[in-house]
């Protein structure tokens, strides 16, 4: 299992090395972008979350 672990890991390194040589001076703004979009996407997502435990604890009113 730590072998799968480390190749694993490996693998990651050596995409991301090759990315940075490929994107070279852009690099920032391209890491910028990939971790803005991910925070934007779990911001959105706990959002969603807590909404739908708001709704949960409201009591429902009758009419």
């Amino acid at each position: 299992m730590n072998i799968m672990r480390l190749a694993g890991l490996a693998v990651a390194l050596v995409v991301s090395l090759l990315f940075a040589v490929f994107v070279g001076d852009q690099g920032p703004w391209y890491f910028a972008w990939v971790v803005g979009t991910v925070m934007i996407i779990l911001i959105a997502g706990a959002g969603a979350i807590l909404l739908d435990a708001q709704d949960e604890q409201t009591p429902e009113k009758e009419i």
